[in-house]
Formats: structure tokens, sequence, C-alpha cells
């Protein structure tokens, strides 16, 4: 059984609670494959450790991925009551457990105070996120479902951003 806890939109919290090392992931990224099984390790190893380990999956949790501001990936952040630092070092197991056991996250710079993933900037952020996973869900569904050419889908778009932009100018 895995000791490595899936976060999403609901239970993000948790991680503003005592000590975690979160990474954000991607089924479809082989540099997320490739460090599946040391993270799932590292896990294991958690209790020992006295910290929390848990994954996002991006494709799943847009909105978590916006508020984190991920990028690339895997992305890996460690947390400390509510103080998030991007991990930076190496993906091996004896390295993620030398960044906690020997507190080497003490000397890596915390996240801005405007860029904390419970700042309302970053909650605004997993808003547009949100919002951008909406509208390729409306394309997807126009396209496939409907059979609508992907250029008159644009245009559908284009018009709905121009209305839109209309009725909040008057």
């Amino acid at each position: 059984r895995s000791r490595v806890q899936v976060l999403g939109g609901s239970n993000w919290s948790l991680v503003l609670q005592g000590q975690w090392m979160l990474e954000f992931y991607a089924p479809w990224c082989p540099a997320c494959q490739q460090i599946e099984l040391t993270w799932e390790n590292f896990a294991r190893e958690s209790e020992h450790l006295d910290i929390a380990v848990g994954k996002v999956d991006v494709t799943q949790e847009p909105g978590l991925s916006g508020r984190f501001f991920v990028t690339t990936l895997p992305t890996i952040y460690h947390a400390n009551d509510g103080v998030f630092r991007r991990y930076r070092g190496s993906r091996t197991l004896e390295d993620l457990q030398g960044y906690v056991l020997e507190r080497k996250w003490e000397a890596v710079e915390p996240v801005a105070g405007w860029k904390s993933p419970s700042s309302i900037m970053m909650h605004g952020m997993a808003g547009l996120f949100h919002l951008s996973g909406w509208i390729r869900q409306i394309h997807s569904y126009l396209t496939g479902t409907l059979g609508i050419h992907v250029w008159i889908s644009y245009a559908i778009f284009i018009l709905a951003t121009l209305l839109i932009g209309l009725f909040l100018g008057l």
C-alpha cells in the first residue's frame, strides 16, 4: 500500500500543517515516471523522517497546479507549516532524505508571500487554470462531440470574448 497521499483541490490545505514534500506530476511525463519508484520509497521512509509525502496529478488538478504555479514537471515543493520552498536538488532517494534529515531546506529561500499557494494572488491563478480547463473541455465538446470544425470553434470563442468584453464595458 502506498504511503504517498494523493492531494487535490479539496484536501490540498493539509500541506499547510506540519512538514511535507509534495510532487507535481503528469502520468504521461517520462521524467515523472522515472522518479515514481524513488518517490514511493521516499514515502515509505517518511515516518522515520517525520514528514508527510504527497503528490498531485496536474492533469486532474489544474487549479492546484496553478496555485503552485507549476510550469515544469516533475516539480517538488517542501512545505513546513505553510512556508513553501521549491526543491531543486537531485531526485535520488538519498538526496531527498538528506534534504529533510540535514534540514537543507532551511538554506533555501521561501516562496515570496504574494506567490505563496495560500495567497489571494495564487487563488486567482488557480481560478485562471480552472477556466482554461473549462475552455478546453468546451472546445473538445464542440469539435469532438458536435463535429464542428476547429476554426469554427475558434470563431465561437472569439465572438464570445468580444461579446463578454462589450457587455462588461457597458
